[in-house]
């Protein structure tokens, strides 16, 4: 047997007629469940500021001459 022998005997029995919308839908769920998991986690984030305001407001208050002082170099 010469190499283009084996060769195309080696792709003729690898070769399957399937259906390829079926074997690979799963990467498309599996995609689908990560992108909403990641989703979950950037709305878990939501309003966290606000969960901490007090503390904010505490930092106002104690910083309010530095606070006033600082900017962007606006006078």
């Amino acid at each position: 047997m010469t190499l283009a022998t084996i060769v195309a005997l080696a792709a003729g029995e690898a070769e399957h007629h399937g259906n390829v919308q079926a074997e690979t839908f799963i990467f498309g769920v599996i995609a689908f469940v990560i992108f909403l998991l990641l989703g979950l986690v950037t709305l878990s984030y939501r309003n966290v500021a606000n969960r901490h305001s007090h503390k904010a407001d505490a930092y106002a208050k104690s910083h309010a001459t530095e606070l006033s002082q600082a900017g962007h170099g606006h006078h």
